[in-house]
């Protein structure tokens, strides 16, 4: 998919590709139905670049550095060398907020996604 350009946006990550296939976002864009995609900061980079403004970009911020320190450590789930550089991908991630449109405030899930709904149907 990713040589054929089939993909709408797709990363290598831990020797793995993922990514989206783009003919099933077109297809419910076209059907006029939101599609919502969660997808990292290079994703973002791609679907603005084959969307451009036909694309609202959403950017999920945690509520504060502490913050997103604590979740990521508390969760215990992940070694050490994993959280670093996970929090060096934030940092860079959280540099690039202003590339996006909108930015919600993570303060918990429900808060975040009952924003993402009235955000979605503002839209539609």
């Amino acid at each position: 998919m990713v040589r054929a350009g089939e993909l709408l946006e797709w990363a290598e990550f831990a020797g793995n590709k993922y990514g989206t296939p783009e003919e099933p976002v077109r297809q419910r864009l076209e059907q006029g139905l939101p599609t919502l995609l969660e997808i990292d900061l290079s994703g973002a980079r791609q679907v603005r670049q084959a969307m451009g403004d036909d694309a609202l970009f959403v950017f999920l911020e945690p509520p504060s550095w502490e913050e997103l320190v604590r979740r990521l450590t508390s969760r215990a789930t992940e070694p050490p060398e994993v959280v670093r550089r996970r929090l060096e991908v934030a940092q860079e991630e959280l540099a690039a907020a202003g590339e996006f449109d909108v930015t919600l405030v993570n303060t918990s899930v429900e808060d975040v996604c009952r924003q993402m709904v009235m955000l979605i149907n503002s839209y539609q």
